[in-house]
């Protein structure tokens, strides 16, 4: 995977973050910019640690499933994709507000964190598969993630929640477009 490849998969990765981060800035009268910056590091942290931890994990069945790998990378990366899509689509439909405290606490700071990037997870474990350096790509995606959400913070303060579905439908197409693309190297078409 290129550079680009990979940020653009970390972008994609990063939409559920984002979007938490928009819907934080919607409540706030003025960006508490301390606030953004400590949530923004939060996403981006584990968006870096959970593709390591996936790759590890990965990593141990490798040898295994080396003839199947893009058929592996191919459907963990369509399932992801196609969940942020659905997921956005029904979020739509059901027009619901997040209405939590916007004082956030360590603990729900990393419940939020965690649930965000459960995706990298299984996108780590994709790259088990694939020739990507590992520490390379999830510090990429780490720092896609942190400064799409301040970008999130400031774009929910001003615009308001109007693209929040669109960024997650976006980020789920982006996921299914790379899981194609590895698909297609793998079985020799591209």
């Amino acid at each position: 995977m290129s550079v680009a490849e990979i940020t653009l998969l970390g972008a994609g990765l990063a939409m559920d973050a984002f979007a938490v981060s928009v819907t934080r800035g919607l409540q706030m009268k003025r960006v508490n910019y301390m606030y953004a910056l400590i949530t923004a590091f939060s996403f981006g942290f584990f968006q870096f640690m959970m593709p390591v931890v996936g790759w590890l994990i990965g990593g141990r069945f490798a040898s295994y499933i080396e003839k199947y790998d893009h058929f592996v990378a191919f459907g963990l990366l369509i399932v992801i994709g196609v969940k942020m899509i659905v997921e956005a689509v029904r979020s739509r439909k059901e027009k619901s507000v997040e209405n939590d405290v916007l004082r956030i606490r360590a603990g729900e700071l990393l419940l939020l964190s965690v649930a965000t990037s459960i995706d990298a997870l299984a996108v780590g474990v994709t790259f088990a598969f694939t020739e990507v350096n590992v520490w390379a790509a999830s510090a990429d995606i780490g720092l896609v993630t942190f400064l799409i959400c301040c970008a999130g913070f400031l774009i929910g303060n001003r615009f308001g929640a109007r693209f929040k579905t669109k960024a997650e439908i976006v980020g789920g197409a982006v996921l299914v477009a790379i899981g194609i693309k590895i698909l297609l190297e793998g079985i020799g078409v591209i």
